[in-house]
Parts: C-alpha cells; sequence; structure tokens
C-alpha cells in the first residue's frame, strides 16, 4: 500500500515539474518575437490562439479557460507579450492555489 502511495505521488510531482519545463519553454517561445522584430506582428498572430490553446490544454477548469483568454490577448497585443503567462498560471496553479 505504501508503494502505492509513494508511485501517485511520484507521478503528481513529475507532471508538476514537467508543466513547469513546458510553462518556461512555452513563454520563450513567445518572446522569440523580440529577436526577431520584422516579423514579430506575424508571430503573434500566429502564437496567440495557440497559447492560448495550449493554457486551457495544461490547466483544466475555470483557471485553464481564464489563463487561456488572459494569454490570447497578451500575444495578441503589440506591447505586452513580454508577460510569461504560462509560468504565472503555474504559479498560480501549485504555489498559490497549492493544487496538487
Amino acid at each position: 500500500m505504501a508503494e502505492e502511495v509513494q508511485v501517485i505521488t511520484k507521478s503528481k510531482d513529475s507532471s508538476k515539474n514537467t508543466k513547469l519545463i513546458l510553462s518556461i519553454l512555452f513563454d520563450l517561445i513567445g518572446m522569440l518575437s523580440y529577436v526577431v522584430p520584422l516579423f514579430a506582428e506575424v508571430i503573434d498572430v500566429v502564437w496567440a490562439p495557440i497559447s492560448g490553446l495550449l493554457l486551457m490544454y495544461m490547466y483544466k477548469g475555470v483557471t485553464g479557460k481564464v489563463a487561456g483568454i488572459i494569454g490570447f490577448i497578451e500575444e495578441a497585443f503589440p506591447f505586452i507579450d513580454f508577460i510569461p503567462t504560462f509560468t504565472i498560471t503555474w504559479i498560480y496553479q501549485y504555489v498559490i492555489k497549492k493544487e496538487e
């Protein structure tokens, strides 16, 4: 029984860590538009809906829906797409809300 609980706990920790790594990666992808200034708006137009959908997929429920909408708006509008929405959502989900 104790081994089963330990395996479940490790799986949850692994999922949490994987989401953190993916969140940081996706935030870096979103900031790539600053590297290529001429194509920045084209990249943002393509990335905005993708980031919104990824946020809704990664973080279920109300948190995912709200984060998806915020992520889409943040990427779609110029000059605010430097905000690390994925990482902020992870912090909200696992540090502030303390969800397992």
